[in-house]
């Protein structure tokens, strides 16, 4: 057996060198490490922090959420086997003090720390992360993310009470990472027990440094400091105790509000600031912009390549000529945002440049279309055996910038003859949309910090959301996962951005850049490794 708890494979130098030439973490307020540590003094404990977000994803589960907008909040309630340094991408102990990797990285043997417990009083025992583990595939059309990263598992063995087994049938390069996310978050027994919708609708127990009080859908969820919590993540500075008495996550869906309700001191801290909000929060000279770019699948345009005129690869490579992704950029994004140069953004691991086949061309478009059979009609809709090429785009409320986005590619898609409906759906309609496979076109992202994120949202052997047919993309990505080389998976994974591009099975079209407004009195709000963020450090004075 390899021990892995102090070095990581050398996939991460990529990572490791966007860090030092600055990209990963950019335009970042007073503190370098993406945090809110305007001003001085001395940190103190007690007060409220109040954050305001766009969306509420209906579900108060974080094994079940995908939307950032409720990870902030539900991110505290949860700890995981392990952290991931956002700066450098080395995964670092928590409720795990170690763990040992095998030589084919198929079983993963972690030591849990003795003395932690949940809020009902429960401790943390190898059973219950087995418990947790076990129950994961049982999760749903919500635990899309969870189930990916389990996929392919063998077994989870209690060792002894301290210590638990993972075995998968074959290499599992991306599990050590995945112990890290929300998405595996440890919950109680008690928690587990329950069924799914359950837990969406009440809340799960945590052994996180804060605990669930109340949630009200599409309006509050409230925190509260837990006591007696010490077993934090080798990344904090505080030992353990969080600063923060309580913490209120409310439900501003109006960009404009939530600008308003900073400046005015309603609340602390607001979620989605975007570009024409800027100005306003800078000239008052009370709030700190804090900005870090979203690894994972970027916001792009989940075709259904099952739709009949998107069957045709020509139709949808003739799509992502037809986005100027540059404009959208300018138009509507944050400052310091990036268009996307592959399916991956630019700060995932084993990412790869492939900007020169994502740029605008209009008559490259137009010439395409014409090849497979569409004639412009005289509304300018092109035509082809009496149809009209007119797609539906599936949108959620869930970040300011998605209608004005959409809004633009309508324009531009329209401009070479592609009819474009915007059809905005709930939130918590996100999963069962895609579940369901009844869309023509969703506009989405996906953070991960590792780039087994392909596999779980394009394999054709999971939950293959966007109806692709079996080919070699699925060889690439299930190979990926399967290598203990670290160069051979990089190879693979490049391979895999290739094909998911140059076929068009969906349309990059911009990196998500996480911008935060966050009030000077706050400090040390921090981001982690997916561009989420870490309460326990922060305080307020």
């Amino acid at each position: 057996m390899i021990a892995r708890t102090d070095s990581r494979p050398t996939r991460w130098a990529a990572l490791a060198v966007l860090v030092t030439s600055g990209v990963l973490l950019s335009a970042c307020s007073a503190g370098g490490d993406g945090s809110s540590s305007s001003g001085g003094g001395q940190a103190r404990s007690g007060g409220t922090l109040t954050f305001a977000v766009g969306s509420d994803a209906g579900c108060v589960d974080p094994q079940q959420v995908g939307s950032n907008d409720t990870i902030y909040s539900l991110r505290q309630i949860v700890d995981s086997l392990t952290d991931q340094d956002p700066k450098t991408g080395k995964i670092v102990p928590w409720l795990a003090k170690s763990w040992d990797i095998s030589t084919d990285a198929t079983t993963f043997t972690f030591h849990l720390r003795p003395g932690v417990t949940f809020s009902d009083g429960s401790a943390l025992t190898a059973q219950v992360v087995k418990d947790n583990f076990d129950a994961v595939p049982k999760l749903g059309a919500l635990g899309t993310l969870a189930q990916g990263y389990l996929s392919g598992v063998d077994s989870t063995t209690v060792v002894d009470p301290l210590t638990v087994r993972v075995t998968f049938k074959q290499p599992n390069a991306q599990f050590l990472q995945a112990t890290a996310t929300h998405s595996l978050g440890i919950e109680s027994s008690a928690s587990v027990q329950k069924s799914p919708q359950d837990k969406c609708s009440q809340g799960v127990v945590g052994s996180g440094s804060f605990v669930l009080k109340d949630y009200v859908q599409n309006q509050s969820i409230t925190l509260a400091r837990r006591a007696g919590y010490a077993w934090g993540s080798a990344l904090w500075t505080k030992k353990g105790e969080a600063y923060l008495d309580k913490l209120v996550f409310k439900v501003v869906p109006e960009a404009g509000v939530r600008t308003g309700s900073l400046q005015s001191g309603q609340v602390d801290a607001i979620s989605g600031v975007g570009r024409s909000n800027e100005s306003a929060l800078k000239s008052g000279g009370q709030v700190d912009l804090q900005q870090r770019a979203n690894p994972g699948v970027v916001f792009n345009l989940g075709l259904n390549n099952s739709r009949p005129a998107l069957k045709d690869v020509r139709v949808r490579q003739a799509i992502s000529y037809a986005v100027d992704r540059q404009q959208i950029v300018d138009t509507v994004f944050p400052t310091g945002t990036e268009p996307a140069t592959s399916i991956l953004a630019h700060t995932t691991p084993d990412y790869s440049d492939l900007g020169a086949e994502l740029t605008l061309d209009a008559a490259k478009a137009e010439s395409l279309l014409d090849s497979a059979g569409w004639k412009t009609g005289g509304d300018g809709i092109r035509v082809k055996n009496g149809k009209k090429l007119s797609l539906t785009v599936s949108w959620f409320p869930n970040a300011a910038t998605n209608q004005p986005s959409l809004e633009l590619i309508q324009q531009q898609l329209k401009a070479v003859g592609v009819g474009v409906v915007l059809e905005q759906l709930p939130v918590t309609q996100f999963a069962p949309t895609l579940q369901s496979g009844d869309f023509d076109v969703v506009w989405g992202n996906v953070t991960r910090a590792d780039p087994d994120i392909l596999r779980s949202s394009f394999s054709t052997r999971l939950a293959n959301f966007y109806q692709l047919s079996t080919g070699p993309l699925d060889t690439a990505l299930s190979e990926q996962a399967a290598t203990a080389d670290t160069a051979k998976r990089k190879q693979l994974v490049v391979q895999a951005q290739e094909l998911l591009v140059r076929n068009a099975y969906v349309v990059p079209v911009v990196e998500l850049q996480t911008q935060l407004g966050v009030s000077k009195k706050v400090h040390r709000l921090d981001f982690d490794a997916s561009s989420r963020i870490q309460l326990h450090d922060t305080w307020i004075g």
